[in-house]
This record gives structure tokens, sequence and C-alpha cells, in this order.
């Protein structure tokens, strides 16, 4: 047994009839146990800042930390660590070695996460620990090239999610259509990373993309990437929810100014047809517009649920419009050295071996931003412990 450096994360008040009070890292030092015979003692390099870390802090949906029963739990779900030590069963592992932390507790018969470490599985550990110990069968080690940094590697949660759900959103949209289009469908997406690197597989399928955004930089990051890039500014009330609940008399008629605006845009550039494929990670308020856009055998897909969980449809409409809607979730846990060889191979990985990375000690400070969404990157990173 050792005590190493951890940010932890401590259970809020039990009563919350007036509402969840926000989290706030407090930097303590925690005990870890020495890894069995089929676990690893690695300490973390580099993490990537994830939307349910946000959840968790904001103790919405729930207070995670006592949904799991705990009085603390240690965050960070995405990263790369470096193995120290293996226990005397495990094969295929070294000191040394870097590799793909890949956080799924509970998985289901066919290979995908039930649970969650760092976040719903009870009694995980997280990346905002300085080491911890996992089991073997959750590294996958990084090619031994180095051809691409250990930075850049870091957000692969988001593109091993993107590569399952496009997997799944592809074969659904092209069950109903022929192989040959007359012109190319459009996929658009609104959304964060995973949106960002799944636009990237869709190009590469001969789809023609497009991303919204409000921000300058993200509009030409979206540019630069090859998907159309479509400023949320021009529909500034595109939320149908919000207006809906206002007492504003006029934040209706704003709502549907922004709405046409949003059609009119959608069919420039899809020729009058449609979305054939919208990458939602919203919902919410955004979910009419979405469902609006959509060509007929159009696929509506998500991974997240970012501005709202519960979503309205008219199930005649969809039928008639022979609309799919595809849920997926992380990935399957045999595909993820699959997923990684096709990174490596193709360069399919976020261009940000440059960008800011945290330090550990100002962890807290990447919270807040995050918070309030002044990232101009869709992939906040933070160092280790180990690496300041």
């Amino acid at each position: 047994m050792e005590n190493v450096q951890a940010w932890v994360l401590p259970a809020g008040p039990q009563d919350r009839s007036g509402g969840p009070v926000r989290g706030e890292l407090t930097l303590t030092r925690i005990p870890i146990a020495s890894p069995g015979d089929h676990e690893v003692l690695v300490e973390s390099l580099v993490g990537c800042w994830e939307a349910n870390m946000e959840h968790a802090l904001a103790r919405s949906p729930v207070d995670i930390v006592r949904q799991r029963g705990e009085d603390r739990i240690v965050l960070g779900t995405c990263g790369v660590v470096r193995v120290l030590r293996t226990g005397a069963a495990v094969r295929g592992l070294r000191e040394g070695q870097e590799c793909l932390w890949i956080p799924f507790g509970q998985v289901d018969r066919h290979g995908y996460a039930e649970t969650i470490c760092a976040y719903d599985a009870p009694g995980s550990p997280g990346l905002l620990a300085e080491r911890m110990v996992v089991p073997a069968d959750r590294l996958v080690p990084l090619p031994a090239d180095g051809r691409h940094p250990v930075e850049r590697w870091a957000p692969f949660a988001r593109y091993f999610t993107a590569w399952d759900n496009w997997r799944v959103t592809s074969r659904c949209w092209r069950s109903q259509v022929d192989d040959a289009w007359d012109e190319q469908p459009l996929v658009l997406g609104w959304g964060g990373g995973v949106v960002f690197a799944e636009l990237e597989l869709a190009r590469r399928e001969g789809f023609r993309t497009a991303m919204v955004s409000g921000r300058d930089s993200r509009l030409k990051e979206i540019a630069a990437s090859g998907a159309i890039a479509v400023d949320r500014r021009e529909f500034p009330d595109l939320d149908y929810l919000r207006a809906k609940e206002s007492t504003d008399p006029d934040a209706m008629d704003r709502y549907r100014a922004s709405e046409a605006r949003f059609l009119e845009i959608v069919g420039e550039l899809s020729g009058g047809h449609g979305v054939s494929v919208f990458l939602d990670n919203l919902g919410g308020g955004l979910h009419r517009a979405t469902m609006k856009s959509l060509a007929r055998e159009g696929v509506v897909s998500t991974v997240g649920w970012k501005t709202g969980m519960r979503l309205w449809n008219l199930r005649a409409t969809e039928c008639i419009s022979r609309h799919i809607h595809v849920h997926t979730h992380a990935w399957r846990l045999q595909d993820a050295p699959r997923i990684r060889d096709v990174m490596q191979e193709t360069g399919w990985l976020p261009d940000i071996a440059d960008d800011p990375v945290t330090p550990f000690a100002r962890v807290p400070e990447l919270a807040e931003t995050y918070r309030r969404d002044d990232f101009d990157t869709y992939f906040p990173l933070f160092s280790g412990a180990g690496r300041g």
C-alpha cells in the first residue's frame, strides 16, 4: 500500500432540495494497493478533460459520488498512462510502456461498457491520481514507433466513440438508399470533439460534411479540417425549449426566425434535400430544428446529451419519413486495438501536438474554463502528476 497525490471530488450534500451544489476538487493523498496477478500499476501521463467530468462536478444529473456510495472519487476517464509494474500473470505489457487506458468498468456480453471508471463504476480509479492500479486487459499499448506524440493520443476516447458511432450510423443510412448517389449526401453535426472526429470518417466515405459552431477559432478549425463551417451566430435564438418557457412575448418569434434561417442554410448545403445524417450530441432545445432539417430516409445519431436528455418525437412523422434514430455509447472493448491501428495508419488523430497542456497543479483552473465553455480547442488536455 502506498499513498499518491490526487485531485478528489467529495460527495455533495445529502439534501438536494435546494438544487445541486457544485463540487470542488481537492488536492490530497490517497492510498492505492499493489497490483494483483492480473493488474498493472500505471502513472498518468496526459489526459483529456471530458464532459462526464463536468457532469460530476456539477452533480448533474446526479451526485455521482453518492450514487457510487463513496465519500470521494477521483475523476479522469481519457488519457495515456505509463506502465510502472505488472502483476505476476500479466503478459504482453512491460515497464515503461505507454498505453491507452480503456476506462471500462462493467461490460455487457458483447463487450460494450455499462459503467465507466472514474465516473459511475464503483471503486474505480481515475487519471487525476498520480498513479493507479488497473486491470491489464484495460490497457492498449501505443505503437512503439512514436510517430504520433502522446498528446495527440490523449483524446482517444472521443475518436474511439466516433468510430463506433459512425460504424453503426453509416450502415443504418446505407440500409435504405442506393449505393450510387446523384449528389453528395450531407452529414451535419453539432457537438464537440466526437462530432469533429466523426465528420472526418464521413468525408472519407464520400459524404459532404458540415459542423456548427459559434466561435471564430473553432469555425477556422472546422474549415481547415475539410468540413463546411456553419456559424451558429446566424441563428442565435435556435432553442425551442428556452423560447417556449420564456416570459418574453417575442421569444417564440425570434425562435421561428432563427429556425427559418437554419433550415435555409441546410437547404443550400443539401441541394434542398435536407440533412442525410445529423450527428446531434446536444439535444434539448435544438432537437426540434434537428428533426425539421432531416431528409427523408435520414438518420439522426447521438452519443451525447449535453443540453438535454429528454426528447419528444411524433412517431407517425418519423415512420412516414423513414427516419432512423441511432443511440450509441463508447465502443466495444475488443475493438480498441483495431481502432488504434486505424488511427495510427491513417493519421486520424487531432492535430493538437502544439496545444497548451494544463499542468497537474492547475487542474481546477481547467475545470472552471471548461465550465464556462471558454476553450478554443475541442480537446483540452491536462498533464499527469508525474509530468508537472
